[in-house]
């Protein structure tokens, strides 16, 4: 079992190994990670401040930026709202970036099946109040954030009744998050697979420095993967020795501090002096 410390404690030893890596690649998630979470996922939005330290980080030419959500892919992009970097979307069932535009084979035949899902599901729960459907096209999610807490158990077990023949007949499979149920293909992709074919894809001449920062169940799979490549795995939430992450940081806010520390390592050489040559002429 993992013992998760609270990155900044251990910021110095990082960012020697982020400033000796030939490459980084980071990657994040959206929601709850970058963007705090919203009551309903049309309202999540990015911080400015986040917004700026990221395109700051994407004109970095040894760091590749990604951002991997269930959102999809379209909705990512328009949420992240930065040009040039790469988005993930559906956990991983959709890639862009550059030459990549990757689609998993299973996109072409999930679309039927979940509009069958997601007619069932909207017609059960029209009338139940703060359960929304979000068809995303290649997955499905069901949010109970904003229903009343002694309905949950009722709402749980309509909805496994409702796609427990789906599941059983291998055509879909069913994950749980912070007040959601996700509907899948049931494939073996995952967040985690899809870094792999990332780092792959991206060619690079040695294995890259990878940093991935998530907060939710479809992330853990993402932290084994980082955790295998040697890479840097940050939980954001409070601490739990059950996630397989290596570090956390409490919060989005943090995240974006975060952010703002990884960028500092990067100043160019140029800025260094100039801002020794400022504090010389200032004594």
């Amino acid at each position: 079992m993992l013992t998760m410390e609270h990155l900044f404690l251990y910021w110095n030893k990082l960012s020697g190994k982020v400033k000796q890596a030939e490459h980084i690649l980071l990657l994040s998630d959206f929601d709850g990670t970058l963007s705090p979470i919203a009551k309903k996922p049309e309202l999540a939005t990015l911080p400015e401040l986040a917004k700026t330290r990221l395109q700051g980080l994407a004109q970095i030419p040894r760091l590749t930026l990604g951002v991997i959500s269930g959102r999809n892919i379209k909705d990512l992009q328009q949420k992240t709202g930065i040009n040039d970097i790469l988005y993930a979307g559906n956990h991983g069932l959709q890639i862009e970036y550059r030459d990549i535009h990757f689609r998993h084979p299973v996109t072409s035949t999930i679309g039927e099946i979940l509009s069958r899902v997601d007619y069932d599901v909207k017609l059960v729960f029209a009338n139940i109040e703060g359960v929304l459907v979000e068809n995303k096209g290649l997955t499905l999610s069901l949010h109970y954030r904003l229903a009343d807490e002694t309905q949950i158990e009722e709402i749980t077990r309509i909805f496994n009744s409702i796609t427990a023949p789906f599941v059983s007949s291998g055509k879909i499979k069913v994950t749980s998050g912070k007040k959601v149920y996700e509907v899948r293909p049931a494939v073996d992709w995952d967040k985690g697979k899809a870094i792999e074919f990332i780092v792959q894809e991206l060619g690079f001449k040695n294995k890259p420095l990878v940093l991935y920062l998530g907060d939710d169940v479809t992330d853990y799979d993402a932290f084994r993967a980082t955790n295998k490549l040697a890479g840097i795995s940050i939980y954001v939430g409070q601490e739990n020795i059950n996630i397989s992450a290596r570090y956390f940081l409490y919060s989005p806010e943090e995240v974006s501090s975060f952010l703002e520390k990884l960028a500092d390592l990067f100043a160019s050489p140029q800025s260094e002096l100039k801002n020794k040559y400022d504090s010389d002429t200032t004594l």
